[in-house]
C-alpha cells in the first residue's frame, strides 16, 4: 500500500504550489529535495539581519490580480519598485530604457529627440533580423545596443550577439518618460519576511525531505506514493538517453561590506564585456534596510554541466526538437507529472510558476 497520495520531486514554488493545493484537499504529500534547504531558487536566508536571495535577485511582480491575492496569503509584501541601473566602464544610465538613460547618453531632454534618434539609428537594419544582433539595433538603434545590451548578453550566453538567434529579444522595453520602474505590471514587492517564509507556509503539513535525490533514490521512493509530481530537469529523468538539453548557468560570490550602503541600488547590470560578472545584487535595498554592514552577491555567467544549477534554457532549433522528444517519453509514463521551468525547459518568472502550478493542480485535483 502507498504511503502518500503524491510524491512531489522539488520544493521549490511549483512543487512547494502544488502540495499546499493537494493538502488542501485532504491529500497526503512527501516532498522530497536534493539540496539541504526548502524553496528551490527562490530560497532566501538572514545573514546580518539582511535577508540575501541566495540564487540571484527575485522580485515578485504579475499582472495577474488572482496569482496577486493567492501569494498574498502567505506574505505580506513591502512597496520595492525594481530600478536598476547599468555601469558601462564607469558610465551610470537608468533601466529600462527611458529618457534619463536618452538623456545620459546623448545629452538630450525631449522624447521627440530621442525618438528621432533611435529612428535612424534603427534603419541601419534592412529587412528581418539574422541574429540577436541584427534584432537589437532594429528595436532600439546601434548606440544603445553597444553600451547596454551587447556585453552583458554576449556574457550572459557565452556566444557573440551575432551567433545568436533573434527570436531571444522578441522586445526590448522603451520609454519615451522619464519613469525608472522595470516592470510594467501593477503589482510588485518583495515579502517581508522572505520568500523561504512562504514556502514553510505552502509546505506545512507535508513531509519534507531534505537531500534527498529522487534521481538516485527513485526505485525506493516512487512506490510510497500513488503518484509523481516532477519538477526536475526533464532530460536527467530519463536518464540524458536522447542525449543532453542546453543551459546556462550561474556561479555567485557574495561579499559581506563594512559599510551601509555601498552601491546604493539593489541591483547593478554590468553591460561592457570587461566586467566578468553580469550584475551586482545589494540585498538590504530589497527592504530598505539600515544594518550596519551590507552584503553583495556577484553573478557569474557559466557554461552548464551536470552536476551544476540549470538556471536558463537555450531555446534554440536543436534543443526544442530535443526537448519534443523527450515530452513525448514523458506523455508515455504513468502515474507521473512533469511541471515546473526545469520539467518544461522553460523559463518562468514567478507570478508564472504559481500559474502553471495551480493550472496543473486544478487540473489534476480538480478546481
Amino acid at each position: 500500500m502507498t504511503q502518500y497520495d503524491y510524491l512531489i520531486v522539488g520544493s521549490g514554488l511549483t512543487g512547494a504550489v502544488f502540495a499546499h493545493e493537494a493538502m488542501q484537499r485532504g491529500k497526503r504529500c512527501l516532498v522530497v529535495e536534493k539540496r539541504n534547504h526548502i524553496g528551490g531558487n527562490v530560497y532566501s536566508e538572514t545573514i546580518e539581519g539582511i535577508d540575501v536571495h541566495k540564487y540571484g535577485a527575485h522580485i515578485f511582480h504579475t499582472s495577474d490580480r488572482e496569482t496577486w491575492d493567492y501569494i498574498n496569503q502567505f506574505a505580506e509584501f513591502n512597496h520595492y519598485t525594481n530600478s536598476p541601473i547599468a555601469n558601462y566602464r564607469g558610465e551610470i544610465y537608468n533601466l529600462p530604457f527611458n529618457m534619463n538613460t536618452f538623456s545620459k547618453m546623448w545629452g538630450i531632454s525631449a522624447p521627440e529627440q530621442a525618438e528621432d534618434i533611435i529612428a535612424r539609428q534603427k534603419a541601419e537594419i534592412a529587412g528581418d533580423a539574422r541574429n540577436l544582433e541584427e534584432q537589437a539595433i532594429s528595436l532600439v538603434g546601434r548606440d544603445i545596443y553597444e553600451k547596454l545590451i551587447k556585453g552583458y548578453t554576449e556574457k550572459q550566453w557565452g556566444r557573440s550577439c551575432s551567433e545568436l538567434p533573434a527570436f531571444i529579444i522578441k522586445r526590448i522595453p522603451v520609454r519615451f518618460t522619464y519613469d525608472n520602474n522595470y516592470f510594467d505590471d501593477i503589482y510588485q514587492g518583495i515579502p517581508k519576511d522572505g520568500y523561504t517564509a512562504i514556502i514553510e507556509k505552502l509546505l506545512q503539513g507535508a513531509e519534507v525531505r531534505l537531500g534527498c535525490d529522487y534521481l538516485e533514490q527513485r526505485q525506493s521512493l516512487s512506490p510510497l506514493a500513488g503518484k509523481t509530481v516532477y519538477t526536475g530537469m526533464i532530460d536527467a529523468y530519463f536518464d540524458y538517453k536522447l542525449g543532453k538539453l542546453e543551459y546556462r548557468s550561474l556561479r555567485f560570490e557574495s561579499e559581506t561590506i563594512d559599510a551601509q550602503n555601498h552601491q546604493g541600488v539593489a541591483v547593478v547590470n554590468y553591460t561592457d564585456a570587461e566586467t566578468p560578472y553580469t550584475r551586482s545584487i545589494e540585498h538590504k535595498h530589497f527592504t530598505f534596510g539600515a544594518q550596519p554592514k551590507t552584503i553583495v552577491t556577484k553573478e557569474y555567467p557559466a557554461a552548464w554541466e551536470p552536476g551544476m544549477e540549470a538556471y536558463y534554457p537555450v531555446n534554440d532549433e536543436k534543443n526544442q526538437t530535443l526537448l519534443s522528444k523527450y515530452e513525448n517519453m514523458a506523455s508515455e509514463e504513468p502515474n507521473v507529472i512533469f511541471c515546473g521551468r526545469l520539467a518544461k525547459y522553460k523559463y518562468y518568472d514567478m507570478d508564472d510558476a504559481i500559474i502553471a502550478a495551480l493550472g496543473v493542480a486544478r487540473k489534476e485535483l480538480g478546481a
